[in-house]
């Protein structure tokens, strides 16, 4: 057999998952023996040679934990204006890193090179917000490289070893508040990244434009595009003359060119259009008026993923569920409740 042979076509011709075949060939988790032996035949059998930094990696542990933003990867730079839930995501990780006496590694994809010395050599890795056909996650499982990722996988459902708040769950904390006070015509405004937190949020709007009745309006920017996307989503919104009267927009810089574009319209807030951003942000926090928006607690996933990696993933055990809570901030963009 081709020495190119993957650990997803011993998964594929065993009939289990790649996290099935990682763990028996590596003497993890809980398969039954008659499981795991079937496995290895297989491996056997096509000529599955595991890569061999990961084996250097599992005997020799360097102490060190890799995090991975790839929203910022796609995002094309580390730095971006006005979003300052990814430096507090990091400096909470490395507090939690610091706890267990680990380091920690910041890394770019993955999957491009050149790759950063030692990058497929470390003790386990955190992936925030992975995409939808994510290069890094089979590189990853590819290795038998133990990692956790912040947000489902979108097109992995039996991948299970993720953490996060639910987005359907946000999405409809988000609509019901806005229906209460008083809004009827509500817009979504997303990115076009294909991870959980777009493609969740929007389904789950749909299907709560469906129940009550209510036209889905959904506008996707793209998150590179800053304030600018967000101005365009009212372009968009406005352009056939059918005013929302209030918008729901994922991203804090999205959110804040929404409010000035409004703004410089003429167009009321929250008078006229209420407006709620998906991700506190120093642009959302900083903008007059102040705009509503979820607080996700970077804090509280880093504690939980870096808890979760070291006690269960990298020991060979699943993660275990565990919802994590998120904080609406009602601020001046939204009216007060009772306005139905």
């Amino acid at each position: 057999m081709s020495s190119r042979t993957t650990i997803r076509d011993v998964a594929r011709t065993a009939g289990v998952s790649i996290t099935a075949v990682s763990h028996a060939l590596n003497g993890k988790g809980t398969l039954s023996a008659a499981t795991r032996e079937r496995i290895r035949e297989t491996a056997e059998r096509l000529g599955y040679q595991p890569d061999p930094l990961a084996r250097g990696m599992r005997s020799s542990p360097l102490g060190v934990v890799g995090l991975m933003l790839r929203p910022l990867d796609t995002l094309g730079t580390y730095r971006p204006t006005g979003v300052d839930y990814f430096t507090r995501l990091i400096g909470a990780v490395a507090v939690e890193c610091l706890e267990r006496n680990l380091s920690l590694m910041l890394l770019r994809d993955l999957s491009k090179l050149p790759r950063q010395p030692l990058a497929l050599t470390l003790d386990g890795y955190i992936i925030a917000d992975p995409l939808e056909s994510d290069p890094v996650i089979d590189l990853l499982q590819e290795a038998s490289l133990p990692f956790i990722t912040v947000g489902r996988v979108p097109d992995r459902p039996g991948f299970t070893d993720w953490i996060g708040s639910m987005d359907e769950d946000e999405t409809e904390l988000i609509l019901r508040t806005l229906q209460e006070r008083g809004a009827r015509r509500i817009a979504l405004v997303t990115g076009c990244d294909h991870n959980s937190w777009n493609l969740d949020s929007a389904s789950a709007y749909r299907t709560w434009a469906e129940r009550h009745g209510m036209p889905a309006r959904v506008v996707a920017r793209p998150e590179a595009d800053g304030t600018g996307g967000g101005r365009d989503a009212v372009a968009e919104l406005l352009k056939d003359g059918d005013l929302p009267d209030a918008i729901y927009c994922l991203t804090g810089r999205h959110a804040r060119g929404i409010l000035d574009e409004l703004t410089a319209r003429g167009i009321a807030v929250p008078e006229q259009v209420q407006l709620v951003a998906g991700a506190d942000s120093e642009q959302s926090r900083s903008a007059s008026p102040a705009i509503t928006a979820i607080d996700l607690d970077p804090e509280l996933i880093a504690a939980q993923a870096v808890e979760q990696l070291t006690s269960r993933v990298m020991a060979g055990l699943p993660a275990e569920p565990t919802p994590l809570s998120t904080h609406l901030i009602l601020r001046a963009t939204t009216l007060e409740g009772g306005h139905a």
